[in-house]
């Protein structure tokens, strides 16, 4: 299955058949198979005709509409999409049960923030990074027997602020500079990789939960509201810094990111521009794509995160099946 990526401005999307033609002006750039589409993300100025709508529709395909920037406005669902059979076991977890859940969640990214800086520490160890990852180690373990959300959330908070503050150490490329992190707006280019990264990932979680047939407002960490699908939020914890934070240190790293070109000065913020952003998605897709090693065998990327959001569903049919959120090595 495929996402759809249309991030160059302008462009337009008919259908032909069974197939999507991604049009600007009277260029075709490109083609999918409708069978093959898994959902569409549309990043700014670009329209859908209504029999791709109404295509996508018939076949449960979300069509997102994102700002330029990875701001997401909006998913187009079908009407018959609900979520009424799992939302009702997912409300009736206890407190103890989702207090377990949120704990496990909260250490697994602390965890693998940890890895990421112990990568970076032997190929080259600072004082800044052991105390980093000396402090996140403490925090997994203050995690684990937090009595309360606010709790968890204020050491996964503090696992951050020491995460970031050695996230410096681990950039070989003296072009991008970065000091803490900032999400609204994004301070700096390495701030404007990481939000469009995570932002993408998101959508694509959120998208998966739905398919599971998961209520995505109900969560275990996160406080979901009307705009904001908590699960997803839960989920992307686990893999910010395996799947994101390590591919802008690869882009990073490989000088394979133009700090004139790929970024563009918006609003007091810094953002990718649409040569980035294409750049970015291209390199996600590439990452995403790679098989890895896991608990089940190898397998790519995109299968662990459909394997993950399916373990939250069995976790949720019977919370004794404890859920077990991915955590690297």
């Amino acid at each position: 299955m495929r996402s759809l990526y249309v991030s160059q401005q302008g462009c337009y999307l008919s259908l032909q058949q069974e197939k999507i033609l991604i049009k600007r002006g009277q260029q075709v750039l490109d083609e999918v198979q409708l069978p093959l589409l898994e959902q569409i993300l549309v990043f700014g100025q670009s329209q859908v005709t209504t029999q791709v709508i109404r295509a996508c529709l018939q076949r449960d395909i979300p069509i997102v509409y994102l700002s330029r920037m990875g701001f997401c406005y909006g998913r187009l669902l079908p009407i018959g999409r609900g979520y009424r059979q799992l939302a009702r076991y997912q409300q009736q977890l206890s407190a103890v049960e989702r207090l377990i859940t949120a704990q496990a969640i909260v250490q697994a990214k602390l965890k693998n923030s940890r890895v990421i800086l112990l990568r970076q520490q032997r190929r080259q160890a600072t004082a800044p990074l052991t105390l980093a990852i000396e402090s996140i180690e403490y925090l997994v373990q203050q995690a684990a027997t937090a009595e309360s959300t606010e709790r968890l959330m204020g050491f996964e908070g503090a696992g951050a602020a020491s995460y970031f503050g050695a996230f410096s150490e681990c950039l070989a490329d003296e072009r991008f500079v970065f000091i803490a992190r900032s999400r609204r707006p994004p301070g700096n280019e390495v701030n404007a990789m990481l939000s469009f990264g995570y932002q993408v990932l998101w959508n694509h979680l959120l998208s998966l939960i739905e398919l599971q047939g998961l209520d995505p407002y109900y969560a275990c960490l996160h406080q979901g509201s009307e705009r904001h699908a908590a699960l997803a939020s839960d989920l992307l914890e686990e893999f910010r810094a395996p799947i994101v934070d390590s591919l802008v240190l690869y882009l990073i790293n490989r000088r394979m990111m133009d700090i004139e070109s790929d970024f563009e000065p918006k609003g007091g913020g810094i953002y990718l521009s649409n040569l980035g952003r294409k750049k970015y998605l291209r390199a996600f897709l590439q990452r995403m794509e790679e098989r890895i090693q896991t608990d089940v065998g190898e397998q790519p990327r995109w299968d662990l995160l459909n394997q993950q959001v399916r373990a939250y569903k069995l976790f949720v049919y019977d919370p004794v099946r404890v859920y077990k959120p991915h955590v690297i090595r």
